[in-house]
């Protein structure tokens, strides 16, 4: 069995990832999802989150999505994502201003679809913010 497998991470704009890995850790609907050489076939949902990819030799990079799929192949795992960044690229006072217009305006909702925009938009800030955090914290600046 290969000690890695190839792993690409793609956005509605840009591919943001292509190359081989030995380890990737994404955060699923039903909890945080790790995928190791030789992982059985899956196609799952992702929730806004971060994505880590451990290169060769233990090297960690890590990268945002705001949701999408994560597809796992014999060979590859492809992971489709609404919007996806380097994790490093995420602004930290875009996030938070984000975070508290979605609080905002799910306060202020006036229609079932208002309260159902501002939850996905509060979800996806607080991820990056979660993210950002985590970044930090591994720097040793938490």
């Amino acid at each position: 069995m290969a000690n890695s497998f190839k792993c690409e991470i793609v956005s509605a704009e840009e591919a943001i990832f292509s190359g081989d890995i030995e380890q990737l850790v994404a955060s699923g609907m039903m909890g945080d999802l790790g995928i190791l050489p030789g992982h059985a076939p899956l196609l799952t949902e992702l929730q806004p989150g971060p994505i880590r990819v451990i290169h060769d030799g233990g090297e960690e990079e890590n990268f945002y999505v705001s949701g999408g799929f994560l597809e796992v192949q014999p060979d590859v795992v492809t992971i489709l994502a609404d919007a996806a960044s380097r994790a490093g690229d995420l602004d930290e006072a875009a996030a938070e201003e984000a975070r508290q217009h979605a609080l905002k305006a799910f306060n202020e909702k006036s229609s079932e679809l208002d309260y159902t925009r501002a939850a996905a938009e509060l979800a996806e800030a607080v991820a990056q913010l979660r993210t950002i955090q985590q970044l930090r914290k591994k720097a040793g600046k938490g």
